[in-house]
């Protein structure tokens, strides 16, 4: 089990076992006990808390983190299993994963057990054992840690916001990916959101920001396999209806590069909860079969441009805070828009908007997420590879009696079908191999005959 300890010099000011011991004999340490000599293992011996799965929660830049209270007053992280020594260590780790420039985690300001803060639960435990303390004690270098963690005594505002968020997906929660409708929706600019508003509609579309105007550097880099690109816009092509997939490939720290190899298009309709969790299980085994990770998905907007709605943005941070949380390291997520049917568009080609999402500033932690561009290097692959056919006709075969299914023979503009503009969006991912086009010309069959 790994045992991660961090948090800065506040990990120093802890007390070991023996020290706490005395802390309440007149000639001990408690004599002289200030806030610092207070660990979780005392407010358990003393009966203040108790050990629970679940007990412990940390609110950051609108995330949750919950953790276990174990017998010995060390942390355990629900999401990844890996054990703390102390809230420091945890809140450090946790607030890292969200804003990696986070020096400190303010541990006993910003973990609560059961709902209530624990430097709540040191000045109980001062009261009942040192009354005749000096109260100012208890709160001493807490008063700087309150800058950054504001979002927690704006609650209600958080949590309002985050009820109209349960809708948003997750990466394994595939099937709560919203269905838009087709009226037009004008893009915002990020700068006109402000603080977030539980009335405000989560569809809005957000333009992206480039990583230079907010004075950041991309980073990481990506690279993405033509096919990739092909199967996702072949998915997103067939249906009038949002679609989701995710995406596999490879993560090297060492080059800071996240190769992207295969798509995963998920074979389910958005609102079927009970065959969501059959088709993540499927691809969860395809992507250990081939020796890929998750790094990242793919969805769709049919016919409106491809960028991130309000919704969208949520969802990409919850995805790249799950991956991070997979490993002890930094893991990038990247999210990818199609756009197939929006008239916007330049010629038959889908628009694809790879993006990712910028926590807010500490200091304004109930702002939405930043998204910005990401820059992609493309691959062009050899072949078209028997999986990718095969996924290829296994949705063909999926989407054959859907309702939504689109209706290839009608008229995308006057002088092109649907099926042609299918197949000149598809040109522009063609591998090198020319006879793809016979294999490919097969499945346009397939799709003709669906009608």
């Amino acid at each position: 089990m790994c045992v991660v300890e961090e948090g800065g010099e506040e990990e120093e000011e802890e007390l070991s076992g023996g020290e706490e011991s005395d802390l309440r004999t007149p000639s001990g340490r408690g004599s002289l006990l200030t806030r610092r000599g207070i660990t979780l293992r005392v407010l358990l011996k003393d009966g203040l808390v108790e050990p629970g799965d679940g007990v412990l929660s940390i609110h950051y830049l609108g995330k949750k983190f919950v953790g276990d209270l174990l017998n010995d007053g060390k942390i355990r992280w629900v999401e990844t299993g890996q054990i703390f020594n102390s809230p420091s260590a945890w809140a450090t780790h946790c607030k890292r994963l969200v804003n990696p420039a986070k020096k400190s985690g303010c541990g006993w300001a910003s973990v609560r057990y059961r709902g209530q803060k624990l430097v709540q639960y040191k000045t109980s435990w001062l009261h009942k054992y040192q009354p005749s303390a000096d109260m100012s004690l208890v709160s001493e270098g807490e008063d700087d840690e309150m800058g950054d963690e504001e979002e927690e005594e704006g609650k209600t505002t958080v949590s309002t916001d985050d009820k109209n968020r349960k809708n948003k997906p997750e990466l394994h929660d595939i099937s709560l990916v919203p269905r838009r409708g087709d009226r037009e929706r004008i893009p915002v600019r990020y700068c006109t959101l402000g603080t977030r508003d539980a009335a405000r509609d989560p569809h809005t579309l957000v333009e992206l920001s480039a990583f230079s105007a907010i004075n950041r550097f991309q980073p990481f880099n990506v690279a993405v396999s033509s096919n990739v690109l092909l199967l996702m816009d072949f998915h997103c092509h067939l249906t009038t209806s949002e679609v989701v997939g995710y995406l596999g490939g490879r993560w090297d720290t060492n080059t800071q590069l996240l190769t992207v190899l295969r798509a995963f298009p998920c074979r389910t309709r958005l609102a079927d909860r009970d065959s969501a969790s059959a088709v993540e299980e499927e691809i969860c085994q395809n992507l250990f079969m081939r020796g890929l990770s998750l790094v990242g998905w793919y969805h769709s907007h049919p016919r409106g441009p491809a960028l991130p709605s309000l919704q969208d943005i949520d969802s990409q941070m919850d995805h790249q805070l799950r991956l991070q949380g997979s490993s002890n390291g930094f893991q990038p997520c990247l999210g990818i828009i199609c756009g197939p049917y929006y008239h916007g568009n330049q010629g038959v080609a889908s628009t694809i908007t790879p993006f990712w999402v910028v926590p807010p500033p500490e200091q304004r932690p109930n702002d939405y997420g930043i998204p910005v561009a990401v820059e992609v290097t493309y691959v062009q692959d050899n072949f078209l590879t028997s999986d990718v056919l095969n996924e290829m006709m296994l949705l063909v075969d999926f989407y054959r009696a859907a309702p939504d299914l689109v209706q290839f023979h009608q008229f995308w503009c006057p002088d092109t079908t649907m099926m042609d503009k299918i197949k000149g969006s598809l040109s522009g991912h063609a591998p090198k191999d020319q006879a793809y086009s016979q294999i490919l010309e097969h499945v346009y069959n397939q799709l003709i005959n669906t009608h």
